[in-house]
């Protein structure tokens, strides 16, 4: 049982207009911050060389060293976030990780590259959860899965511009100079942010006592959370796809300059491109312009089924996850880089499917004064075990299939990608358990 904590002050209502605007100004800021965390996948290759690393330590600087410290950080800022101005905290939180990114385009050493991604883990910690709760704020309940799948529209256009952008910007003047480009524009959101964003708890000054009363601590908030079944399936299902998607993601880029280099960079010459730029572009439009249409689908179809039975929440990501594994494994296999291109081109239609059902899912199984918590824990649970795992373990079993196992790099990244793909039947499993609870469990 968890004590009933007061009732929150009313929200202030938002013009349709004005929470356009604000979903917009939040999505680019969310671009920026997939961006920023994803850039190196399409830099790897070009650093590895530079800097002479093993795969391993690619897993470190793409995950491990960005997410201990994102997902530690992302439950102290939450709490915070319950009663503090969601605006300003997103602001300052942009501006950080904008600053760590262009130091990343400084660093002479792989230590001094991992403390630079800690600190875009550190910055970056302070932007998804006050904005989940602040989107909640903004948005009638019945457009909320449309709204937070808006925002997961981030994901994959961050991607696609970090892969396109980085690969020609690198090809063009070096990877060092790619960060630097990359960061920038989070200075100027920055400002955007802290200016034009409205905190809509009514009267702000006058109600923080009030809104303060409201916050449950940090005990009950985790009694509430630890409660809902659907939670930990949904979160724990999440991450098994964030361990997936991250580790493909740190090394879809290795797996084509490997096996598919003299064909690509055949069809590079053809557009007058160099390698790393044309590879960049190309996995940027398979991976994000899909991922994209996926990911506002999913939000679409969640909004209109769940309205009649909220168990589509879990069921839309559960069958689509399971579709997608085939035409990873068709991809992976095929000995031409065209048809492995078209191949990626379909699971993440299926894959991003999940972001605007389950993040609203969440959000409606605890009360408002516990969103931002909520929407952290999960968070925690899926880039501590997909983002800060998945890069290093695909990197390790790559480096042992490579060596001891004898197949050689080529081979040892294809097998590697092959054998942690097949953990996305679990996190359907996960997904469509959820069934059994969450119509009990939703609250709000």
């Amino acid at each position: 049982m968890t004590a009933e904590a007061p009732a929150l002050p009313a929200i202030a209502p938002v013009s349709k207009a004005y929470r356009r605007y604000a979903l917009t100004v939040l999505l680019v800021i969310y671009i920026l911050n997939f961006l920023d965390r994803q850039i190196v996948a399409i830099l790897a290759e070009p650093i590895k060389n530079e800097l002479h690393l093993a795969d391993w330590q690619l897993g470190v600087m793409t995950g491990l060293a960005f997410a201990l410290f994102y997902t530690v950080l992302g439950i102290p800022i939450a709490r915070y976030a319950e009663t503090g101005h969601r605006p300003r905290i997103i602001a300052v939180s942009a501006g950080l990780w904008s600053l760590f990114t262009i130091a990343c385009g400084h660093a002479q050493t792989f230590a001094q590259l991992v403390l630079c991604r800690i600190g875009v883990g550190i910055g970056e910690a302070g932007c998804t959860p006050p904005a989940h709760s602040l989107i909640t704020d903004y948005t009638p309940k019945e457009k909320r899965a449309s709204a937070l799948a808006f925002y997961a529209l981030g994901t994959p256009l961050g991607g696609l511009l970090g892969l396109a952008l980085g690969g020609l910007i690198a090809d063009a003047y070096g990877w060092r100079t790619a960060f630097l480009f990359a960061g920038a524009p989070g200075l100027l959101m920055a400002l955007v942010a802290w200016t034009t964003l409205k905190e809509p708890r009514r009267q702000m000054n006058a109600d923080l006592a009030a809104i303060r009363a409201a916050r449950p601590d940090l005990k009950t908030a985790m009694a509430e959370i630890s409660g809902k079944r659907t939670f930990w399936l949904i979160a724990f299902a999440a991450a098994i796809k964030a361990f997936i998607g991250y580790g493909a993601a740190a090394f879809l880029a290795p797996f084509f300059f490997r096996n598919h280099a003299v064909e690509l960079t055949a069809i590079a010459d053809d557009f007058g491109l160099g390698l790393t730029g044309f590879l960049g572009v190309a996995l940027g439009i398979v991976l994000g312009l899909t991922g994209a249409v996926g990911t506002w689908t999913g939000g679409y179809l969640a909004d209109r089924f769940g309205a009649r039975d909220l168990r589509y929440y879990v069921a839309i990501p559960a069958v689509s996850t399971l579709l997608g594994i085939p035409f990873y494994i068709a991809g992976l296999l095929s000995d031409s880089a065209v048809f492995a291109l078209i191949m990626f081109a379909f699971p993440p239609v299926l894959n991003t499917m999940w972001y605007g059902p389950g993040y609203a899912a969440v959000q409606g199984l605890v009360r408002p004064q516990t969103r931002a918590t909520a929407s952290a824990v999960l968070l925690f649970i899926i880039n501590l075990i997909g983002l800060g795992l998945g890069p290093v373990a695909v990197g390790l079993v790559s480096d042992f299939l490579a060596g001891p196992f004898g197949l050689g790099p080529a081979n040892g990244v294809r097998w590697s990608l092959m054998i942690f793909i097949l953990f996305g039947a679990l996190a359907s499993a996960l997904f469509w358990m959820a069934r059994s609870s969450i119509r009990e469990e939703m609250v709000s």
